[in-house]
């Protein structure tokens, strides 16, 4: 791994590491590291450090690590809580660049505990050795032979070297990550578990892995991350790199109801935020081994095409069928052939149906010649960027296997731009002719188009970022001093260039009718309170008021409000012009613990709480990702006109979002939530208006 950035060469390709805890027990926790590494034919020095033995395994031993002749690079930590702290400052003078610890003991038990790594991670600033743990299983580097983990899943099972790196924070899950992965044929690069995180981090190491030239696909578990800022150039790095990062983030669950402050606090659970930031900057996230080794097994091809027409070939019609189906709802484009296309491919076989997918029948078998000029066919007419091929257990025949395998690559010469899998099952040996040959094979054909999914949308995701400037956030003038209520918190906001509707405060009931006439149409009259965020739950809002019922709304309004809260500050009702027809929409901004200011978009109105149909990104971003947002909703398509409505000014809305997050990231300090809801929709052309706007300091 000589290649390695100088930023991992310390961690995963040290020349002279001490074992502080080793043991002679190869099978040990504190013995299994040197065992490993000498079966591994590790090239570098293995200098054990135990005062009760002369040698472990066979290697001379040292009392302390002070005593190792020469400076180390590496320091394995396998000794009782209580020692590990000094134990990484004596190795940290022997010349230490980087300290493993496999010692639990620390954050994960109690107070004491967070006490001593609290010091490992001072130790760490003060003498800048780099710590990995504690409490953690370990890492490996499988080019270099370099083992120091006690995982059992190495034991006589060292991994292929490969592409594919993995970090997590789950040393034991984490090693079920990489066992699955070889033995699916996916090559290992190297596998860091980072235990409690109290210097290095998988946030820091997804940057430095997007550095080096070796890995060409980064697998990351997460159960939670410190610094969502790091996080995020991190990814963003990996994507200029063309990297994908696969994603295993565990924790579905919602901030609490005590944080719910306003609409956007109540939706802003940790789970819906890391989705929508990781999507924003290009990292696919999965929820099952199988999905996510699936993709990692189509990445190790390197073809991330940008567009979404997939072919499909099957020898089955109900194969097809499912294929078909599954390519839609992933959201790929199943065209059919060209119609000059599907005339040839019948003269050829007049049985076959060539349409898409091109059902080429079991007849193929009595010429598999054929094979080559449907799958060419498919590439150089039907001009795919992907293609899944189902052959099933007729491929793996052993009267017909190697001739299939070599007419299958005549038919992808030239095409090795493109990403081709084949769907076949049979036994070990007749399946390894195709992957020996390159060839992706998987059982289901589904799984492979979901995989291909993935792939296409990292290619548009890499493709996107090309030439994208940074968003740079304008200064804006501080929040005034003084309660927030709607009408501040309205004008704030058209400062900052959302458009919000036009309001007028009314104190008495006069004041509501004199209003409601001055705008000269029906109005909507609300409470102007700072103590009441909901103001439909207080009955604080009427709709649709002539001037003539202005007096009773207010008197009625004013009533509800007191009765609602009788301690709360009434500074009297605000009274706007009813706004034309449109689609009722949400934004908002919540100051994320993990990623600090985050923006919300979704379907809005009374009813956002229980449709939860939401979707958020870091702020700031641009234009383009606020229009991805918008195309992250699951109901979307009301957008377009439904029920004779006329298609929405989502370009508007997209407008309305990125200069929320422009407000968002440049407040990021001062303010806690904002909340426009509703945001009115309206027609193509007509723009969007906020009807009402909350804002809450930090």
């Amino acid at each position: 791994m000589s290649d390695l950035p100088a930023s991992l060469q310390h961690i995963l390709a040290p020349r002279r590491v001490a074992i502080l805890g080793a043991s002679d027990g190869p099978s040990r926790i504190g013995g299994r590291p040197i065992h490993y590494m000498k079966e591994a034919g590790f090239e570098g020095d293995i200098l054990p450090v135990n005062p009760n033995r002369e040698t472990v395994q066979g290697l001379t031993a040292y009392p302390t690590v002070s005593d190792v002749p020469g400076e180390i690079d590496f320091a394995l930590v396998a000794l009782p809580a209580a020692g590990v702290a000094e134990a990484v400052r004596a190795s940290a003078a022997k010349g230490a660049k980087a300290c493993l610890i496999f010692s639990s003991g620390f954050a994960e038990v109690g107070e004491e505990g967070e006490r001593l790594q609290a010091e490992l991670t001072a130790i760490s600033r003060e003498t800048g050795v780099r710590v990995i743990g504690p409490n953690c299983l370990g890492l490996f580097n499988p080019s270099a032979g370099f083992y120091p983990t006690f995982s059992s899943s190495v034991d006589g099972n060292f991994p292929t070297p490969g592409g594919l790196a993995i970090v997590t924070q789950s040393g034991a899950f984490g090693s079920h990550l990489f066992y699955t992965a070889n033995q699916k044929g996916i090559g290992i690069r190297t596998w860091i578990s980072t235990g409690n995180e109290s210097d290095v981090d998988v946030s820091e190491l997804i940057g430095h892995l997007a550095e080096d030239p070796g890995t060409k696909v980064i697998l990351a578990y997460v159960e939670g991350a410190k610094d969502g800022r790091r996080l995020i150039a991190s990814l963003e790095k990996a994507r200029a790199a063309r990297k994908p990062v696969l994603f295993f983030k565990v924790g579905r669950s919602e901030v609490g109801a005590e944080a719910a402050r306003s609409h956007t606090a109540a939706l802003a659970g940790a789970d819906a935020v890391y989705d929508g930031v990781l999507r924003q900057y290009g990292a696919y996230r999965g929820s099952t081994v199988e999905e996510l080794l699936d993709v990692a097994y189509a990445a190790q091809t390197g073809v991330y095409p940008t567009g979404k027409r997939i072919g499909l070939v099957t020898i089955s019609g109900g194969a097809g069928v499912m294929m078909a189906d599954a390519a839609e709802d992933a959201g790929l484009d199943v065209a059919p052939m060209p119609e000059e296309a599907q005339t040839t491919l019948k003269e050829l076989l007049p049985f076959a149906a060539v349409r898409n997918p091109v059902d080429i029948t079991a007849q193929v078998l009595n010429n598999l010649d054929l094979v080559p000029q449907f799958l060419q066919a498919m590439y150089r007419e039907g001009g795919y960027d992907a293609m899944v091929a189902f052959f099933t257990m007729t491929a793996s025949s052993p009267m017909i296997a190697d001739t299939m395998r070599d007419r299958i690559l005549k038919g992808l010469e030239g095409y090795e731009d493109r990403l081709t899998a084949l769907s076949i099952v049979g036994g070990p040996e007749a399946l390894k002719r195709y992957t020996d040959a390159g060839l992706l094979n998987y059982e289901d054909p589904v799984r492979a188009i979901r995989a291909f999914a993935a792939l296409m949308g990292f290619g548009r995701s890499f493709a996107g970022q090309e030439g994208r400037m940074a968003v740079a956030v304008p200064q804006m003038a501080p929040l005034p001093s003084g309660p927030l209520g709607e009408k501040e918190a309205k004008e704030i906001l058209a400062k900052a260039g959302l458009p919000v509707v036009e309001d007028r405060l009314a104190t008495t009931a006069a004041e509501a009718e004199a209003a409601v006439r001055a705008f000269g149409r029906p109005c909507a009259l609300k409470i102007a309170s700072p103590d009441i965020l909901h103001k439909t739950d207080a009955g604080g809002v009427r709709l649709n008021v002539a001037a003539e019922g202005a007096a009773d709304a207010f008197d009625a309004i004013m009533a509800a409000a007191k009765a609602y809260d009788a301690s709360a500050r009434l500074d009297g009702v605000l009274v706007s012009p009813m706004a034309g027809e449109g689609v009722e929409t949400i934004l908002g901004v919540q100051r994320d613990p993990v990623f600090g200011p985050v923006v919300m978009l979704g379907l809005g109105g009374i009813h956002v709480e229980v449709l939860k149909d939401v979707t958020f990104r870091a702020a700031p971003f641009d234009m383009e990702e606020a229009r991805a947002m918008i195309a992250d909703l699951r109901a979307r398509a009301i957008f377009d006109g439904v029920r004779g409505a006329p298609p929405a000014d989502v370009e508007a809305l997209a407008e309305a979002a990125h200069r929320l997050s422009l407000f968002g990231a440049a407040h990021a300090d001062t303010v806690e939530s904002v909340d426009l809801n509703p945001v009115r929709v309206m027609a193509r052309g007509e723009g969007v208006l906020a009807l009402d706007a909350l804002i809450v300091r930090r």
